[in-house]
C-alpha cells in the first residue's frame, strides 16, 4: 500500500471523530502533501481537475444563495459530469437545483438524483459517511484498480461511482460496492475509456 493511499484511508477512518479545527488541519495537511501525487494519477487533466473544484464550488454557492435552508443537496463533479444528490422538498425545488447548476460554465452533463423528500438526518449522514468509508477500504484491499480512479458518494444508503474508468474496472467497482454491509444500491455514473 503506498504512502498516500494510506494517508487518505486513516484520513477517511478519523475524519469522523475530528473536531472542526482538527478537520481542517488534517485535510490541509494530507492535502498539502497529497494533491500533487493524486493529481498526478488521476485521468483528468489537471484543468479538467480544478475545473470540477470550480463547479462544486459555484454551485453550493448558488445553492446556497437561492434555496438556502430549503434543500440539502450535494454536488459532486468529475470530468465536468455533475451527480446531485440529496434532498428537496418538490418537485419544482429539485429541478430548479438543476436549472442552477447547468448555467454554470464547464459543465458537460448533469445526472439529477436528488430525492423528493425532507432532508436526511444527521444519523443517515453519518451513515452514508460510514457507508464510503467502507467502501473505499474494500476498494484498497481488494488492489484490483487504482482507488483514486473511481469516486464514491453515499446517499441515504444508495452509493453512487464515477469516475473516468475501464469498464472492466467499473464492474469490479460496482461488485465490491454492491457486496458492502449497509449498500442498499449501486448506480454507475462512469465514463468510460473502452
Amino acid at each position: 500500500m503506498t504512502n498516500i493511499n494510506r494517508n487518505w484511508l486513516l484520513l477517511a477512518l478519523l475524519l469522523p471523530t475530528l473536531s472542526g479545527c482538527e478537520v481542517f488541519v488534517a485535510t490541509g495537511i494530507i492535502t498539502g502533501v497529497g494533491t500533487g501525487l493524486a493529481v498526478s494519477e488521476d485521468r483528468r487533466t489537471s484543468g479538467t481537475f480544478v475545473e470540477d473544484e470550480g463547479i462544486e464550488f459555484k454551485s453550493a454557492k448558488y445553492i446556497r444563495e437561492k434555496l438556502g435552508a430549503n434543500v440539502h443537496v450535494n454536488v459532486t463533479s468529475f470530468n465536468r459530469n455533475v451527480l446531485l444528490t440529496g434532498e428537496a422538498p418538490t418537485e419544482a425545488m429539485k429541478k430548479e437545483v438543476e436549472n442552477l447548476i447547468k448555467d454554470i460554465s464547464n459543465v458537460r452533463n448533469i445526472t439529477n438524483e436528488i430525492a423528493v423528500a425532507n432532508a436526511s438526518t444527521l444519523i443517515s449522514r453519518s451513515n452514508d459517511m460510514l457507508i464510503t468509508t467502507k467502501v473505499k477500504g474494500r476498494f484498497l484491499d481488494g488492489g484490483r484498480f487504482q482507488i483514486n480512479h473511481v469516486k464514491v458518494v453515499t446517499e441515504n444508503g444508495a452509493v453512487y461511482l464515477l469516475g473516468l474508468v475501464k469498464r472492466q474496472e467499473a464492474e469490479s467497482a460496482s461488485e465490491i460496492a454492491s457486496s458492502t454491509s449497509g449498500v442498499l444500491k449501486v448506480v454507475k455514473v462512469f465514463e468510460y475509456l473502452d
